[in-house]
């Protein structure tokens, strides 16, 4: 599905963990950052420990390169305050410290080109200030917003359904099969959307 021409571009990712989406958002920003396009945002990482073999986390890493904690494995037999998913707590300080600062700056000053948003999860969402500066974000006369989701399992996320049912959206399921040519995909819709093309 294409966007029009001068029209802001909202592009949600969805697919199963670890098929590839953020790597296709850091292909897609390494492609607008040689075409000298602005780009703001954060990518989310695991962060895994050699000794245990596994993963231990999660990251957020900005788009130029500040990292600081999402999420780490709970520590068995202590008593731990504060939002989970699973095994993981989440560090909602650490993780609203960031992701703020790295998505401030869009919506009354003139805005980025690009802004990247990787992800908009349930570990995210605990944040009330990250889901209201989304909410923003989406309203904003931001250009484009390239923004990945979880897919839907038996229980949707509410505030990720809302956002998958705009008119403005388009969702692309990125699968094993398709992930090779989601970026070039991606860089079509915000060229159109941008009226600018990116090589």
């Amino acid at each position: 599905m294409a966007a029009a021409k001068g029209c802001c571009a909202r592009i949600l990712l969805t697919g199963a963990p670890g098929v590839g989406k953020t790597t296709i958002c850091k292909k897609v920003n390494e492609a607008l950052m040689k075409n000298s396009i602005s780009t703001q945002g954060f990518y989310t990482e695991e962060v895994r420990n050699d000794q245990k073999a596994g993963r231990i986390g999660f990251d957020i890493v900005t788009l130029t390169g500040e990292r600081s904690p999402l999420a780490r494995l709970k520590e068995e037999g202590k008593k731990q305050n504060g939002p989970s998913v699973g095994k993981y707590l989440v560090d909602l300080k650490s993780f609203e410290s960031l992701a703020m600062s790295s998505l401030q700056f869009h919506h009354d000053s003139v805005p980025s080109s690009v802004v990247i948003v990787d992800e908009i999860g349930k570990m995210e969402l605990f944040s009330r200030l990250f889901s209201q500066a989304v909410s923003d974000l989406f309203e904003s006369k931001t250009p484009c917003i390239l923004a990945t989701v979880p897919i839907a399992k038996q229980r949707a996320i509410p505030f990720v359904e809302r956002l998958k049912e705009r008119k403005d959206v388009v969702l692309i399921e990125v699968t094993r099969t398709n992930r090779s040519s989601i970026a070039d995909e991606v860089l079509q819709l915000i060229s159109s959307a941008i009226c600018r093309k990116v090589t």
